[in-house]
């Protein structure tokens, strides 16, 4: 039996806008990716706030917000309660992309659409799964499998095999490469043969792409030009994804001691750089001989940290590379952490990383020689010219934005962007626009408050603290409640220092009365959980350990730690501000496609492989449309669908195939009859049509009408008695010898009782009863009877 299969696109069709689908196999809802634009567009937010409540399943298959970017307000502020299927490395990274975007947007706004904690309760939700694992839906969704894939482009990138009840097939893949990269094995076409449905982005059908060999000249070229002439280098990449491609290839370049990039700085700048770049552990900087060690790779990105961390590349190790003299800098909010998973994670990259860490047991992934920075103070104070990798690639915010603004201004420096990022981001205007003009730019930032406005802030703190004084006078406790409680406060700066009063009460005994300290101290308590005290790993990690060639052990470094003083002081009170300027781009503006996915021969390649039943183009402009529909045709696929923004297609296998809902007043009149392991039952409706009119709860004005027709009961239900099983003579007789009843085969009929009854089946396959009105015959019939099942 087939299943009624059908997608609602909330966004991510016919335009480059984030993908968000739901796709309905029978009464099962599956919400495929839940990405948010760069400019948090709300009424997208509307659309899918209308089947929050109807989802069942979400699948993610990559870790940018493009593919995930929405999944905290919709489990934070939405309310959505299902489980979430993301492969190990979606559910790391996606966490280190979200961190860095919500601080990205933290520094310069009071940015409220979702938090940390938000963050946290979203992934807390996702049910991590390897590669090729089955899982089988609960609930309304038995009989539906889901099965991850590899689709390359980023680490744990996905596609998905979902099989649907009557052997039908869907795939869904947004975003894919079939080439093998640096850091990561390509897609598994074999596996994507012949499904009922395949769900495939379109949005490189018609775009030709530059070979990998040109591409890395031109950003050798770009890079080596830009420091020689004495200036910077911004690389627009982003947190825990596409940067761990970079940075290998990075590490490549470095090896050369020919290129003459020794002399340089490169730097990681992030939020979350050093998870990064554990969780990738690259070889960049390790060599000796790469020439590196005189250069800083400076990564700029909320997430910095976490993302050299993660990607670990190749750079800097070849002597020959001509890299050593420079130093590796990695700018980010979460550098530390996304370093930390990129160790981690070996098995999920390519053949040549893991092999090369099951023979020598190095980690392809362990940076020396980039230096991770956190704020781009730090990119500042590392001298000379140098080469920055920044978050975030579109140029909206982080710390690429911030350094843009600075560098731009300046002819020596140089910007590389390597995505195509979405229409109306400053990037993307940069690609199709170029520089050497003037752009007007919205610059917001968080500063300190001075002057009459810090004057208004501490006045009102102070009023905050009278009036809760006032209202909880018990915060003052002695050891006594009566009369001669004489202590009182001393407000002195910071501290409250309590003193007796001069007035005593005359007592020829001596008070027992504890007094409170001159000066007193505030002890630290010790941080403890339900299981006992909190151990902190930073305070047992190993310090760097250097080999005599100059090799780092696999010992991992030490994460940033924050000093105590720092703890205790106050927080500095700031406020965000907005304003216009004028940027006159004078820096050389080079773009370096470096996104890893299909190109437009590929992808009409493999399609014309996998040779789908029918298939849906996803985030497709016109023009792709046009091609990828034109190929079609030539391939023999007739079903293609180009749906708009909030279309439903129906694309069920069987034809005239049609959802109803059964009335509680027909389901309660049935009367269900046993068949062997099944129960049947005679069923005469009539099809009503759907209730518009009913009544609804006044939140649930945003949610779809019921538009399934109904059954219910027919006025006139008599029917003609049916027989359902196919009767084999045979086992008639069986029944008949455990009842006492002696049965023979007599010209292919069944005779028993001394001839005197008949049993013999008919041409059109029914089975007559024959004979002699008796107790014997009403017997007989009853067996015969109980072999069926009447309806």
């Amino acid at each position: 039996m087939t299943s009624i299969i059908k997608l609602t696109c909330l966004s991510g069709v016919i335009d480059e806008s984030p993908p968000c689908y739901v796709l309905q196999i029978d009464e099962f809802k599956i919400l495929l990716d839940c990405g948010w634009d760069e400019k948090f567009d709300i009424d997208f937010i509307k659309d899918l706030k209308r089947h929050i409540n109807s989802i069942d399943a979400v699948l993610l298959s990559h870790s940018d917000p493009m593919h995930l970017g929405a999944l905290p307000y919709a489990i934070g502020k939405l309310g959505l309660n299902c489980p979430v299927y993301a492969t190990l490395p979606v559910y790391k990274m996606g966490q280190m992309f979200m961190y860095d975007l919500y601080q990205a947007h933290r520094n310069v706004s009071e940015f409220d659409l979702f938090t940390l904690d938000d963050v946290d309760n979203a992934f807390d939700r996702i049910v991590q799964l390897k590669y090729n694992q089955t899982i089988d839906m609960k609930g309304k969704g038995l009989g539906i499998r889901i099965v991850p894939l590899p689709a390359g482009h980023t680490l744990g990138g996905t596609v998905w095999r979902i099989s649907a009840p009557g052997e039908e097939d869907i795939v869904y893949a947004p975003d894919f490469n079939h080439k093998k990269e640096r850091h990561l094995n390509g897609c598994e076409v074999e596996r994507l043969l012949r499904p009922s449905l395949m769900l495939v982005g379109a949005m490189n059908a018609n775009h030709v792409q530059q070979r990998r060999r040109l591409r890395d000249e031109k950003l050798m070229t770009t890079i080596l030009s830009g420091l020689r002439g004495g200036g910077c280098v911004l690389v627009c990449t982003d947190t825990a994804g596409r940067v761990l491609e970079l940075a290998h290839m990075l590490d490549q370049l470095w090896r050369n001691r020919d290129s003459g990039l020794t002399a340089y700085s490169l730097l990681l700048l992030s939020n979350v750089t050093y998870n990064v770049l554990e969780f990738a552990k690259s070889q960049l900087w390790r060599n000796r001989d790469s020439g590196l060690t005189a250069y800083s790779l400076l990564l700029l990105s909320n997430v910095t940290y976490n993302v050299l961390e993660f990607a670990k590349s190749q750079l800097w190790r070849n002597r020959d590379s001509g890299l050593t003299t420079y130093l590796l800098l990695l700018l980010s909010n979460v550098t530390y952490n996304v370093l930390e998973f990129a160790k981690s994670q070996i098995e999920w990259m390519s053949n040549k990383m893991t092999r090369a860490f099951e023979g020598a047991r190095s980690n392809p992934f362990a940076l020396r020689h980039v230096q991770l920075c956190h704020s781009a103070a730090e990119v500042h104070r590392t001298p000379g010219p140098k080469v920055v990798l920044a978050s975030f690639p579109d140029l909206e915010c982080g710390f690429a934005r911030d350094l843009f603004l600075q560098w731009a201004p300046h002819a020596v420096n140089s910007i590389v962007l390597t995505a195509r990022t979405s229409p109306g981001t400053l990037a993307r205007d940069l690609i199709e626009r170029g520089g050497d003009r003037t752009i007007e730019l919205t610059v917001k930032k968080r500063v300190r408050l001075e002057g009459a406005e810090l004057d208004q802030f501490l006045l009102q703190q102070k009023t905050d603290l009278n009036n809760t004084v006032k209202e909880d006078p018990a915060g003052i406790s002695s050891d006594s409640d009566s009369d001669d409680s004489l202590e009182m406060m001393v407000v002195t700066g910071r501290h409250d220092i309590p003193v007796r009063s001069d007035h005593r009460t005359a007592s020829r005994f001596k008070s027992n009365k504890r007094h409170h300290a001159m000066y007193p101290c505030h002890d630290e308590r010790t941080r403890y959980d339900d299981y006992g005290e909190i151990i902190k790993p930073e305070d047992y990690r190993l310090a760097e350990i250097i080999d005599t060639e100059g090799d780092v052990k696999d010992v991992s470094p030490a994460a940033p730690q924050k000093m105590e003083t720092e703890e205790e002081l106050p927080e500095i009170p700031r406020k965000c501000i907005s304003y216009t300027t004028q940027v006159h781009i004078q820096a050389r503006i080079q773009y370096i496609e470096l996104e890893g996915r299909c190109d437009g021969e590929s992808l009409l390649r493999i399609v014309s492989q996998v040779k789908p039943r029918a298939l849906v183009a996803l985030r497709a402009g016109p023009d792709a449309l046009k091609v990828l529909r034109q190929h079609c045709e030539a391939e023999g696929i007739e079903k293609v669908y180009t749906p708009s923004r909030g279309e439903t297609i129906d694309a069920t296998t069987e034809s005239h195939i049609y959802q109803v809902r059964l009335s509680d007043a027909l389901v309660s009149g049935l009367e269900w009859r046993s068949a062997g392991d099944i129960s049947l039952a005679w069923l005469s409706a009539v099809v009503a049509p759907p209730r518009h009119s009913r009544e609804r709860h006044h939140d649930q004005q945003d949610e779809p009408l019921d538009l399934i027709p109904s059954l219910e009961p027919a006025p006139n239900s008599e029917h003609a008695a049916s027989f359902i099983n196919s009767l084999k003579l045979s086992n008639l007789r069986q029944v008949l010898a455990k009842h006492n009843i002696r049965a023979e085969f007599n010209n292919g009929e069944l005779s028993c009782c001394n001839g005197t009854i008949a049993i013999r089946r008919l041409d059109n396959g029914r089975v007559a009863l024959e004979g002699v009105l008796s107790d014997e015959y009403y017997k007989v019939r009853e067996l015969l009877y109980d072999q069926f099942a009447i309806v």
